[in-house]
């Protein structure tokens, strides 16, 4: 998303530019799992169209591939990290908007929207399908049904319901008030826990329990999940990641006695 980085770092009420936006980052995180590669969420994809990008600010152009069709900066950076897209297992979506399961699905050069990663698993929560499914005046810009349709059709959903290990040393843990059914997704990789926050603290600016975005369905559940969460957090040292910061990708939370920071 739209990329300018901000000074200072840990300042928080960023000025907007001139279309009235702030820069975000758009961090999706790839674990090397001995079950095969797993892909916590996915961006933005390709298929949406100039205006769309514009008004979103989205660099995301991937490099041509064999078929002349650019993917996004997803796929490039999976490639770089030395796999290929077909390594990936196993997909685990926070939850259905755009900015996050958009790369579910890419268009290839006819046209035809296909699922992404094809020897992949795609793990949503239930609820969430539902609610994406069945939109309203407030969350319908967010949904887009090309982006998980394909998928679906295909059967290889996993339509999960509230906490679980997913493959052992990934679970998720349910943290809804961006949306009702939203998930984080903890790693334990045996000496450190990581905790993919999604959308419950999308950056660190987000941090103080408090500060929650305008996007939110549930403003005052986001605030109970994230108590929940940091309070936790806190307690078992997890390295937090931060889907959208742009800049701070990561780091360890600590409650001064009076609000939650790095």
């Amino acid at each position: 998303m739209f990329g300018v980085v901000p000074k200072p770092l840990w300042e928080r009420r960023i000025a907007p530019d001139e279309k009235n936006r702030i820069p975000l980052g758009m961090r999706c995180l790839l674990v090397e799992h001995d079950d095969g590669l797993v892909l916590i969420d996915t961006g933005a994809g390709n298929k949406e169209n100039a205006k769309f990008h514009d008004i979103y600010g989205l660099e995301n152009a991937g490099a041509l591939n064999d078929e002349g069709v650019a993917r996004t900066n997803l796929e490039d950076a999976i490639i770089a990290a030395g796999h290929r897209v077909s390594d990936i297992k196993l997909v685990i979506n926070t939850h259905l908007h755009f900015d996050h399961a958009g790369g579910d699905t890419y268009v290839d050069s006819a046209g035809v929207v296909r699922a992404s990663f094809p020897n992949a698993k795609y793990v949503v929560q239930k609820g969430e399908h539902h609610w994406a499914m069945h939109t309203n005046e407030r969350t319908a810009a967010s949904y887009f049904q090309r982006n998980w349709e394909p998928i679906r059709e295909a059967g290889r959903f996993e339509l999960i319901e509230g906490e679980r290990e997913i493959v052992p040393g990934i679970s998720v843990i349910m943290t809804p008030g961006h949306v009702p059914f939203h998930q984080s997704v903890l790693i334990d990789g045996g000496s450190e826990i990581a905790c993919f926050l999604g959308d419950v603290c999308p950056t660190a600016s987000h941090l103080p329990l408090p500060w929650i975005m305008g996007y939110d369905v549930e403003p005052l559940v986001t605030m109970e999940s994230k108590r929940t969460l940091l309070k936790r957090a806190e307690a078992e040292k997890w390295l937090v990641v931060f889907e959208h910061d742009p800049t701070v990708a990561w780091g360890h939370v600590k409650h001064d006695g009076k609000s939650y920071g790095l």
